[in-house]
């Protein structure tokens, strides 16, 4: 899924820059470019190997931290605006 990480990262892109220029307006102004990020978003939230794969990935984190007590920083996920 790292090259669809890409789709997701263009629309948050475009979501976020439409915020910041329009401020509070952003409710009206930013409809089209949220739901375009909601429909991508929910295509990957309802994808059952995606889910399976992000599950395997906590069940992961969860055995380590279980194991050694140490908790694994959360990467930032941070949009190229």
């Amino acid at each position: 899924y790292a090259l669809d990480l890409l789709d997701i990262k263009s629309f948050l892109g475009t979501f976020t820059k439409c915020c910041q220029e329009t401020g509070i307006l952003m409710v009206v102004k930013c409809r089209q470019e949220n739901t375009a990020l909601k429909d991508c978003l929910v295509g990957y939230y309802s994808d059952p190997s995606f889910y399976e794969e992000c599950k395997a990935e906590y069940l992961k984190q969860r055995e380590e931290y279980r194991a050694t007590g140490i908790k694994k920083k959360r990467q930032k996920f941070t949009p190229n605006v």
